[in-house]
């Protein structure tokens, strides 16, 4: 079922966003459990969602949403939302949320949406204890106290719960349905000789045997009387193909078979490597897939865990490409002719394409997942004038040519008690936006401290992949450093490691202070009022310099405590921006400072952490520094900020950034990477096709 609209409680999002992915998963846990369970739930997003340590991976892209608590004696503010077309909600249980008042209230008060599916996972046996009585009564639990304390508890728990993932997150289940009828199947093609290949799918076909998910092993299985090629065939399109190749594996007619026939059928193929000594020919159809690689030594139970992993994993995520893709295609972000693809197309399915649609291969437009091609794997593509796309880039993408400053930063996580995102969601987005917006070669401009592990890192080292993918030469950050930042030896190092795509700034004193700096050639330590006071007006000037190069301004995520300037910096850089009438994308469903600024924007009503006072009581030092600033005229008036936040004109900010109010109410609430990128780039593309004046 589409849903036309998404149901929010009030006091987590102000307004619907329009985007409705076709999954979530939600985590709900007992803080005092968290050392048993967090670093399962940390392992299995890690497979979800995209690995912010390799952004060009094609892996999964499933949001996903984190529920506890700080106060062992309190439950979760609220439970998970309805967001997408199936959220399926993992909820683990102990004694801990047995005993406990407030938590049982809370299981017992879940929602019952259509597509809302709650899986109870026991990690203690007393767990189980909730399907007495109450939302979980009668209902099977995950018994994952049978292995958290084996060696190989994170490899079951992934296995066990991808299942569920998959089971109730892309499967239509009725209620005269039998749990087995959703499982996974699973197609061993193995060489049939008694070879290493044989031996690798009779450990798996055993360890399939005594679970449940089901397979289909050889020949032997096919009844007598039926054709032995269409029964192959046709379990091929209802399976997910393991393939393990050992020497002979190429070699055999029915193996290269298998192959073409799962390509043909797009379904989800893993390849299991198992060669012992040469393969004089790899077979070419068994590529472009994801591969594992296995010892030829007997598979132990490590490694058959690892291959139905990987399988579990890549038919989930190939299912839920092709219903994402489809989804994305029917609002209109992707051409309605496009044929999409769960991997990055192929030239024999191009023939295919081409051979049984009686089409010109010029005429297609073929859509796969996100990220874009490398430059080298697309020449033949080009070559046929093939249009190739993802959701937020195509070949036939104009290039914008404009200055987008980037206002990003991280924030300190509330133990996911209002805000139920990781801050690695706000990582993600900023790798995946700096991949974009440096493709449809626009310059960057950043104004961030340089560290290890800091945005200015993720910013930079994106854009040297990219720079090396798209073979161009002029690929440049700016990135604006205030004083006394640029003189330490150790911040030009910095710069140096990513010379070829950064180029820096260096912010000079602000005139009011220069005669207060005693040697401008040596750092100053921000470790009294003064000082702090010094780099308050050098942040300033910085972020007056920033904003006034660039031509737009999106601002994400933020601290309100710890800094070091007259206020929190991304507070700082949006006012500069709203009274330089600079286009703002304000990205507040990624949570932090811009999550509060947007509801205040949109109450019309100043949240409490943009006070004087509290400020003043959440950050040590503050008031004195306050009391110089005042004196001096340059400190933070937390009144003119109210007003000017809670006038501002909502369609004024969105007119400027070329977007309708609908679409940038959305941008200011949605939790979703891809959207809140494609409400950018729309806004920057209208923007771009107006003619707009920019201020610069």
């Amino acid at each position: 079922m589409i849903l036309s609209e998404t149901i929010f409680f009030k006091d987590k999002y102000q307004m619907t966003h329009q985007i409705i992915p076709p999954l979530a998963a939600h985590f709900i846990w007992h803080p005092d459990d968290e050392d048993a369970i967090f670093p399962v739930i940390c392992a299995f997003r890690r497979y979800l969602t995209r690995d912010i340590e390799r952004p060009f991976s094609r892996e999964l892209n499933i949001p996903t949403f984190l529920y506890s608590t700080r106060q062992p004696l309190l439950a979760p503010i609220t439970p998970p939302a309805k967001l997408a077309q199936r959220d399926v909600v993992f909820l683990f249980l102990s004694t801990n949320t047995l005993m406990n008042e407030a938590w049982k209230n809370y299981i017992d008060n879940l929602p019952a949406y259509e597509g809302y599916a709650i899986v109870p996972v026991a990690i203690e046996r007393e767990g189980q204890q909730h399907a007495l009585t109450g939302r979980l009564k009668n209902l099977n639990f995950i018994r994952a106290f049978d292995w958290l304390s084996s060696p190989l508890s994170e490899q079951y728990s992934i296995l066990m719960l991808s299942h569920e993932l998959y089971r109730y997150g892309l499967n239509d289940i009725a209620p005269s349905h039998t749990g087995i009828e959703s499982s996974i199947k699973l197609f061993l093609s193995h060489a049939k000789k008694g070879d290493t290949g044989l031996k690798h799918a009779e450990s798996i076909k055993r360890f399939l045997d005594n679970s449940n998910m089901k397979r289909f092993f050889d020949a032997n299985e096919i009844s007598p009387g039926f054709r032995f090629d269409n029964e192959i065939e046709n379990h091929i399109k209802n399976s997910t193909i393991i393939a393990i190749a050992s020497d002979a594996y190429s070699s055999r007619y029915w193996c290269q078979r298998e192959i073409l026939c799962a390509k043909r059928e797009r379904r989800p193929i893993i390849l299991v490597n198992s060669l012992e000594h040469y393969e004089d020919r790899v077979f070419p159809a068994a590529s472009n897939i994801p591969c594992v690689h296995i010892t030829a030594e007997p598979l132990d139970e490590k490694n058959i865990l690892r291959i139905l992993i990987a399988a579990l994993l890549e038919t989930i995520r190939f299912r839920h490409a092709h219903k994402l893709l489809k989804y994305y295609q029917n609002q209109g972000w992707i051409d309605k002719s496009a044929q999409i693809f769960a991997r990055p197309p192929e030239i024999q399915q191009i023939v295919d394409l081409v051979r049984n649609n009686d089409e010109k291969i010029s005429e297609l437009t073929i859509c796969y997942p996100e990220p874009p091609l490398y430059k080298e794997e697309t020449d033949w593509t080009d070559y046929f004038k093939l249009t190739v796309s993802t959701p937020l880039w195509s070949s036939k993408d104009n290039e914008l040519n404009m200055r987008i400053g980037l206002s990003i930063s991280d924030y300190s996580p509330d133990g996911y008690e209002r805000h139920n995102q990781n801050i690695d969601e706000l990582k993600r987005f900023s790798q995946s936006l700096v991949r974009h917006l440096l493709a449809r070669n626009n310059k960057l401009i950043y104004g961030g401290d340089l560290r290890d592990d800091g945005f200015t890192q993720f910013i930079l080292e994106e854009a040297t992949v990219l720079r090396d993918r798209l073979q161009v030469d002029q690929l440049y950050v700016e990135n604006y450093l205030a004083w006394p930042l640029h003189t330490k030896k150790e911040n030009m190092r910095w710069y140096a490691n990513y010379s070829a795509v950064v180029k820096p700034h260096k912010v000079a004193i602000p005139a009011d202070i220069r005669d207060s700096i005693s040697n401008p050639d040596s750092f100053l330590e921000p470790n009294c009022p003064e000082n702090r006071y010094i780099w308050s007006r050098c942040l300033t000037k910085m972020r007056q310099q920033s904003v006034a190069s660039s031509d737009v301004r999106i601002l994400a995520g933020g601290k309100l405590e710890n800094y070091l300037g007259k206020m929190p910096g991304l507070l700082e850089e949006f006012i500069i921006a709203y009274e330089s009438h600079k286009p703002i994308y304000l990205v507040g469903g990624l949570g932090g400072l811009v999550k509060l600024l947007c509801n205040s924007i949109n109450e019309k009503k100043i949240t409490d952490d943009f006070t004087d006072n509290w400020q003043t009581t959440h950050n040590s030092g503050y008031e004195e520094l306050q009391n110089i600033a005042k004196r001096l005229g340059h400190h933070a008036d937390y009144q003119k900020i109210r007003d000017l936040v809670e006038n501002i004109d909502l369609t004024l900010l969105a007119a400027r950034a070329g977007l309708s109010i609908e679409d940038y109410q959305s941008l200011m609430n949605s939790p979703f990477v891809d959207e809140s990128i494609h409400l950018i780039l729309k806004g920057l593309r209208a923007i771009k096709n107006r003619g707009a004046v920019l201020d610069n």
